[in-house]
């Protein structure tokens, strides 16, 4: 029997069974409210499945040969595909253990040979009604919590540009070297999400400069040992600022601040971490904030150029920075360049 399609319906219903008596029935039932799909074995209801427009529920007989509905249920709910696709077994096999069987397996429903026309379009109808609601409350949940997560990263960028602003900077270096950070952790092959994390939290790394007094932080020349204690403690003041709150972003964005200016050979502060003990955020920011102050212009200095930062890189691998990072970072002039230009001051 061909799969039958009725385009004025507004959703479609896949009806498997291997008897075509059976899917003529079902296909009278439904085909005046629904779009209807039909296949006769398990192996093409699987394929028509995965085709678009996707069914929006599946009638899904459980006795069939080769492949028997358990097992197609079971396959339909393994594939992300078509997961969440509604299954309701209808079968003449009504023991509870079978019923049992079949919720385990992740169907909605249960209908009884010989069906009834009444109650197989009430559950139908029913389930597509949760469905599509439950999809359009998803879809919401969707579309706020990226607003949420939206409202945060420009919070969190409004933040550590402020720590910039202060500290006489313009403000895109934070821009630059949060792109610089998540280039860089790409390169070595991070986790997708975890780089995204990385470059939402970069630009927090100095929030604590806030706290630190002006005298100190805006000083022309060299700072004597009190000042240089002082300057350090925006470590202490960035981790109190972003609170005791518990986040993904918020918790990285506390470690980077803590640790961004410990060096692999253990001589940088606050603990005086060494090697791999230092946190990988905050060893790959180290290099993405040191290359972008270096090839920035200041009212002190003037940019260094690409390659000079570079050399510099390379005489602090192995005491102020992680090699590997070192090396990967270098090798990624083009990319580097690319987000000079775009972010410039």
């Amino acid at each position: 029997m061909s799969i039958i399609d009725q385009d004025t319906a507004p959703f479609t219903v896949l009806v498997v069974d291997d008897t075509p008596e059976n899917l003529d029935v079902l296909n009278g039932i439904l085909s005046d409210a629904y779009k209807v799909k039909v296949a006769i074995n398990g192996r093409i209801a699987l394929k028509v499945a995965q085709k678009k427009p996707k069914p929006d529920i599946i009638l899904l007989d459980v006795m069939m040969p080769e492949m028997d509905g358990y097992q197609v249920c079971k396959l339909l709910k393994a594939n992300p595909l078509t997961s969440d696709i509604p299954v309701i077994f209808v079968t003449a096999k009504g023991e509870v253990s079978d019923e049992t069987k079949g919720f385990e397996l992740g169907a909605i429903d249960y209908i009884i040979k010989p069906v009834s026309p009444p109650i197989v379009r009430a559950r139908v109808a029913t389930h597509l009604s949760l469905h599509h609601q439950k999809r359009q409350l998803e879809k919401m949940v969707r579309q706020r919590t990226q607003v949420i997560k939206d409202t945060q990263r420009e919070i969190i960028s409004c933040l550590g540009r402020a720590a910039e602003f202060k500290d006489n900077e313009t403000g895109m270096h934070v821009v630059r070297m949060s792109h610089y950070s998540r280039m860089l952790a790409d390169k070595i092959g991070a986790d997708s999400k975890w780089v995204e994390l990385l470059f939402e939290a970069a630009p927090m790394h100095d929030i604590g400069k806030i706290g630190i007094a002006d005298s100190v932080l805006l000083k022309p020349t060299t700072l004597n040992e009190p000042e240089w204690e002082e300057m350090q403690r925006h470590v202490e003041y960035g981790v109190k600022i972003l609170g005791h709150y518990r986040s993904p972003l918020l918790d990285l964005a506390k470690e980077i601040a803590q640790c961004h200016h410990e060096k692999w050979d253990g001589s940088g502060y606050p603990n005086g971490l060494s090697g791999e003990n230092i946190p990988l955020s905050a060893r790959i920011v180290a290099i993405a904030d040191v290359f972008d102050a270096l090839t920035s212009e200041r009212p002190y200095k003037q940019a260094w150029q690409t390659d000079k930062a570079f050399d510099y890189l390379r005489q602090e691998s192995g005491c102020h920075f992680e090699p590997d990072l070192v090396d990967a970072f270098i090798g990624l002039e083009a990319e580097i360049e690319e987000i000079k230009r775009t972010f410039s001051d």
